[in-house]
């Protein structure tokens, strides 16, 4: 018995060995059924996945790091915390072909990207402060001084009017010629305007108005004062951020780019000015801050040339500048 169960297995090997010999060759079989070598296929085409599922993760991972940079990069450019200290100036009727003219407007913007704060301080035109190499006069005549002997140097002296007897830091400034204003305003399709009160010529109400009728509301003093003309003035560029807001004058932005270079001039360097828009856009009105140098921080006086101007109370626009710019 045991040596028949031996055969056995010995036959039985025999034949497993015989019919695995005599089986077809897999790879010949018809309707696409599995080959011998579909192992070897596989184990390549594993890899060639896995090669190419490497390189999506590492461009992925490249344009990740590239996204994080940028983001990094956009809010380091916006958010950086330094401010910026600019002097605008409104030069009202210039001597044609010229920009020989008084700085009518004067108005000093602490721009602060990290908290998006705007601070404007308003400045009367009447007062009486010392100029650098040319003594006491209304603070509006620095730049005419300047200019009136050498065209492009009207800036440099009423920043350094400004800077003397304010004791403030101006990184740039931005002359505006108030003539060529009203183009701004057409090109940016007029100005939607909403007061809660009279102002500027203006009943309290909306009112949509053009180049020309926005010029005249900045400039009109009548029956008041250059005190409230500041006002008008501040009230102006605080709608004027409202309107930027507005998606129905965004496609207007171009052709008021190109009208808004044309009327002015400044020393800012051009990647700041994307900084300066994205605060002030950012400002609203709750980080838009309004302040002048009032009525009862100065003193009116008549020169002894018969000159009405308005001498500062030095005692209390000291502190108050301490306090609110510094």
């Amino acid at each position: 018995m045991k040596r028949k169960n031996k055969r056995r297995k010995r036959s039985l090997s025999k034949d497993q060995a015989m019919a695995y010999q005599e089986r077809p060759n897999r790879s010949e079989m018809p309707n696409g059924e599995l080959t011998e070598n579909t192992p070897e296929i596989k184990s390549e085409e594993t890899q060639e996945a896995a090669v190419i599922s490497r390189r999506r993760q590492r461009k992925n991972r490249f344009w990740l790091k590239l996204f994080a940079w940028g983001i990094a990069i956009a809010l380091v450019y916006f958010f950086f915390p330094s401010k910026t200290d600019i002097l605008v100036l409104g030069i009202d009727r210039s001597i044609e072909g010229t920009v020989v003219g008084r700085s009518d407007s004067i108005i000093y913007a602490q721009v602060m990207p990290l908290n998006s704060d705007v601070n404007l301080l308003s400045v009367p035109r009447d007062l009486w402060v010392e100029i650098p190499g040319y003594g006491a006069n209304r603070i509006n005549t620095a730049h005419y001084f300047a200019e009136a002997e050498e065209t492009g140097s009207g800036p440099d002296l009423a920043v350094k009017t400004f800077r003397a007897n304010f004791g403030l830091d101006v990184d740039y400034y931005v002359r505006i010629q108030l003539e060529k204003f009203p183009g701004i305003i057409d090109a940016f399709g007029g100005f939607d305007l909403t007061l809660e009160k009279s102002m500027g010529g203006l009943e309290a109400g909306e009112h949509n108005l053009t180049g020309a009728e926005t010029l005249a509301f900045i400039r009109d003093r009548a029956g008041t004062d250059d005190f409230f003309r500041m006002e008008q003035g501040q009230e102006f560029i605080r709608v004027l951020l409202q309107n930027l807001t507005m998606p129905k004058k965004w496609f207007r932005i171009p052709a008021a780019y190109s009208a808004f270079f044309d009327a002015i001039d400044t020393d800012i360097p051009g990647w700041k000015w994307g900084r300066i828009a994205m605060t002030f856009l950012l400002a609203g009105d709750e980080g838009l801050k309004s302040y002048k140098i009032d009525r009862d921080m100065t003193i009116p006086i008549v020169t002894d040339g018969g000159a009405n101007v308005l001498m500062p109370d030095w005692l209390q626009i000291v502190p108050w500048i301490e306090e609110n710019f510094k």
